[in-house]
């Protein structure tokens, strides 16, 4: 099947495969557009009408609406995902240190990095561990537009 390694089922990589300071450039990259953040928000029951009133927008500083940034949190973490951890994540543990230098905007292309920040056995779980990633979000300008910590219960391999 596309994506999975040899021996895995999943493409996810498994504790002992991540390094500290290892840094993944994630192919996938997405343009975020009015109906990703209308339908977000309105699912969401966010009101914001910085997010889903153009009008509204046009007499702010910005001038246009904003994405909504929990829709770019997710969509950050997201793309991460094919390349780290699919399949081979117990649970997130949380998520930390979350930004948003700049704004990201309907029509903007966003792509990702992460980076492996630390890594530690888990003290209750023999077939686990915990893998602290930074995730950073960019836009098509390469701009820094969203960045997190995220701690994530990684299975060991062999313990599947």
């Amino acid at each position: 099947m596309f994506g999975e390694r040899e021996g895995s089922g999943m493409a996810g990589l498994y504790f002992e495969e991540f390094d500290a300071g290892k840094v993944f450039r994630h192919p996938l990259r997405r343009t975020v557009t009015e109906t990703d953040n209308i339908l977000f928000s309105t699912m969401t029951l966010n009101p914001q009408p910085l997010h889903i009133d153009r009008h509204f927008c046009a007499e702010t500083e910005w001038g246009e609406p904003l994405m909504n940034s929990l829709f770019t949190l997710g969509l950050m973490i997201g793309i991460s995902v094919n390349d780290t951890t699919v399949g081979t994540t117990i649970a997130n543990l949380g998520m930390t240190d979350v930004r948003f230098p700049k704004p990201l905007f309907q029509g903007d292309t966003v792509h990702v990095e992460t980076e492996v920040v630390s890594k530690r056995e888990s003290r209750s779980r023999p077939d686990a561990g915990i893998v602290e990633f930074e995730h950073r979000a960019f836009n098509q300008n390469d701009e820094l537009v969203a960045i997190c910590r995220r701690q994530a219960f990684m299975r060991r391999r062999g313990a599947d």
